[in-house]
C-alpha cells in the first residue's frame, strides 16, 4: 500500500498561498450599503457554514491522529495501520483544505472574529498537513521508519496540530453561538421593556 500525497500537496499549497496573500474585494459602486450589508450577511452565514464542516473535519482529524501517535508508541504496530490513519488523516486534512481555501476567497465580507478563525484554522491546517506529507513521504521510503524516533516526533506534532486546531474551531464556534444568545437576549428584553 503506497499512499498518494499529491491531492494533499494540492491542498497544502492552496492553504499557503491563499494564506500568504491578501484577499481583495471588487467594489461596485453601483452597490448600495443596504446591498453591501446583504453580501456581508451572506458572507458571513457561508463563513459560519465552512467552520462548523471544519469543526466536524477536525474533530475526525484529531480521532485519526491520535490513534496514529498511539499505534506511533507500540512497537507492534504494523506500518499498515500508520498507512491507514494517515490516508484517513489526509483525507480530513484536504477537506479542511477546500474549505479554508473557500472561506480565504470570501474572508473580506466577513466579520472581524471570523477572520481571525480563518487566519488561525489555515495556520494549524497547514502545519498539519506539512507533517502528514512528511509522514507519508518517511512511511512510502521506509516501512521501519515507524521505529523511529523521528517518524514518532513528527506524527506528535500531527496530533498536536490536530487537536490545536480542533480547540480553535470549537472556541471560535462557541464565541458565535455566545455572540448569537446575547443578541437574542437583548431582543427580548428590549421587547419586555415596553
Amino acid at each position: 500500500m503506497r499512499l498518494n500525497s499529491k491531492p494533499m500537496m494540492v491542498a497544502l499549497a492552496g492553504i499557503v498561498l491563499l494564506g500568504g496573500g491578501a484577499a481583495t474585494s471588487s467594489q461596485n459602486p453601483s452597490i448600495d450599503k443596504t446591498g453591501k450589508d446583504q453580501v456581508s450577511v451572506h458572507l458571513s452565514l457561508r463563513a459560519s457554514t465552512l467552520l462548523a464542516e471544519i469543526q466536524k473535519e477536525a474533530t475526525g482529524l484529531s480521532h485519526h491522529a491520535n490513534t496514529l501517535k498511539a499505534h506511533a508508541s507500540n512497537n507492534q504496530s504494523s506500518w499498515v495501520s500508520h498507512a491507514d490513519n494517515l490516508d484517513k488523516i489526509k483525507g480530513h486534512i484536504n477537506a479542511v483544505g477546500e474549505r479554508t481555501a473557500e472561506l480565504q476567497r470570501i474572508q473580506h465580507g466577513v466579520l472581524p472574529w471570523q477572520q481571525q478563525a480563518i487566519k488561525e484554522v489555515t495556520s494549524h491546517a497547514a502545519q498539519v498537513a506539512a507533517g502528514t506529507q512528511a509522514a507519508i513521504i518517511q512511511l512510502n521510503e521506509n516501512r521501519n521508519v515507524v521505529y523511529r524516533p523521528e517518524y514518532r516526533d513528527q506524527v506528535a506534532t500531527i496530533a498536536d496540530g490536530s487537536e490545536n486546531m480542533k480547540q480553535a474551531v470549537d472556541k471560535f464556534l462557541a464565541y458565535a453561538k455566545t455572540q448569537q444568545r446575547m443578541r437574542q437576549l437583548q431582543r427580548e428584553l428590549e421587547l419586555s421593556g415596553d
